[in-house]
């Protein structure tokens, strides 16, 4: 393109000056850009994931997956874990405090549930409604969006199947969560159609190799306890 086609480029658009929050993001993300990073996929049970929500009212499918990898993550305290570039050290963490990506007006933000391990499925769904409203009322504080040792991203709500998240540096590792899509399997010998979750997990391969993410990824889609 020539230099007069870009100046007309230029005078026809508009320069929306990233906010101090989409900076930090914006150079946060360059610095993971770097990090060797792998991705592992598999499919949960949508149906045996909804059934864990029976008698519990108010709970959605996202407060089930933050369930299962607080208890995914404490069998796998390298995936609940920051890596330190400089000391070429990982930091693994006994407690999941595990970010929740929110779009907002503003962007995305991803505020922090803390000690997710410790909660019940309803407390997870009281606080996880109690941040999200905060985080797009504009009211979240800036502690509530560090010090996070995990995160997950959903956007099966935007109909999205599957998709590869970045890694939210210095954790080592990211959930990208899709939407539920129908699959055909044998169900007691019979084809039957069933809905499944596609859940890509990304990984820094500086902390984590290909078996620990492998066995993370069986425990999160298991529905026993």
């Amino acid at each position: 393109m020539s230099e007069s086609a870009l100046d007309a480029v230029a005078a026809d658009s508009n320069q929306v000056k990233l906010t101090a929050t989409g900076r930090t993001i914006a150079r946060r993300m360059e610095e993971a850009w770097k990090a060797p990073v792998f991705h592992l996929t598999v499919e949960a049970d949508a149906e045996a994931w909804n059934a864990l929500r029976d008698g519990h009212d108010g709970v959605t499918i996202t407060d089930v997956l933050l369930m299962r990898c607080a208890h995914a993550l404490t069998l796998h305290p390298k995936v609940n874990a920051h890596y330190d570039a400089d000391a070429f050290a990982v930091n693994q963490f006994e407690r999941a405090d595990i970010g929740l990506a929110v779009a907002t007006e503003r962007g995305l933000l991803v505020p922090v549930l803390r000690g997710v391990e410790s909660l019940s499925l309803d407390e997870i769904a009281s606080e996880r409604r109690a941040l999200v409203e905060r985080t797009r009322d504009g009211r979240l504080s800036m502690a509530e969006m560090q010090g996070a040792t995990f995160t997950v991203s959903n956007l099966g709500m935007f109909s999205v199947v599957q998709f590869e998240a970045i890694v939210n540096v210095p954790q080592v590792a990211i959930l990208a969560v899709g939407a539920t899509q129908p699959r055909v399997a044998l169900v007691d010998g019979q084809l039957a159609e069933k809905g499944v979750i596609a859940m890509t997990l990304t990984c820094d391969h500086r902390a984590v190799d290909g078996a620990t993410g492998a066995m993370f990824l069986r425990d999160l889609v298991s529905t026993r306890p």
